[in-house]
């Protein structure tokens, strides 16, 4: 009889402990999904780790650590072209791409420096461009971002060129040296009285 109820009780012990984790679990049916499925525990916690544009806590530790690790772009390592859009229209204006061609993530900042043509002068940055160019914006291999030169042609003694010279900018906001960028496209020249230049962006400027 002793040796029966002991027997009993360690019975119902594990019982009861095969109980609880099935219900940490999610349920003992055969629907049932583990922690961060599809049932409602694992639904909330998938909402918890993961931030408003949705990605994931391992992602953004990931991207924490590529951000951390990036050394500043070289143009060696970036492949830039710029394309005359919106030519003899308002909102005339050169886009500019510089994509990351290297196997290693960098980073750029601030807005490109850029002279046009034949003009040795640096055009300047934008009055109208949004504060906060001094911030940096990595590029993963294969990723890309944009700036754009802003034309003003007002019809007499105006400059005409069919390229440019960039130069990137380091966080001190010195200018890198120089290398030339062709034009792209059907309308390659353009014309200018005036000119200026926006932030490094990782959306197109006025893609409209």
């Amino acid at each position: 009889m002793r040796t029966s109820r002991i027997r009993t009780t360690a019975l119902a012990a594990v019982t009861a402990a095969l109980a609880l984790g099935l219900t940490a679990c999610g349920g003992a049916d055969g629907d049932s999904k583990a922690a961060g499925g599809n049932n409602a525990a694992g639904t909330t916690q998938s909402r918890s780790a993961s931030d408003g544009d949705g990605k994931g806590a391992a992602e953004q530790i990931e991207s924490k650590r590529t951000t951390v690790g990036a050394q500043q772009c070289r143009g060696d390592e970036l492949l830039v072209t710029a394309v005359h859009r919106f030519a003899g229209q308002q909102g005339d204006h050169l886009l500019v791409t510089a994509s990351n061609e290297g196997t290693k993530p960098c980073w750029v900042t601030s807005y490109p420096a850029v002279k046009l043509g034949d003009d040795a002068a640096v055009l300047p940055h934008s009055k109208k461009d949004n504060p906060g160019g001094d911030k940096r914006i990595t590029l993963r291999p294969g990723g890309k971002v944009y700036s754009a030169v802003n034309l003003f042609d007002y019809g007499s003694r105006h400059q005409t060129a069919q390229s440019l010279a960039i130069a990137l900018r380091g966080a001190d906001g010195h200018q890198n040296p120089y290398y030339s960028v062709v034009m792209k496209g059907e309308k390659q020249r353009f014309s200018w009285n005036e000119a200026d230049v926006l932030n490094w962006s990782t959306e197109k400027p006025y893609d409209f």
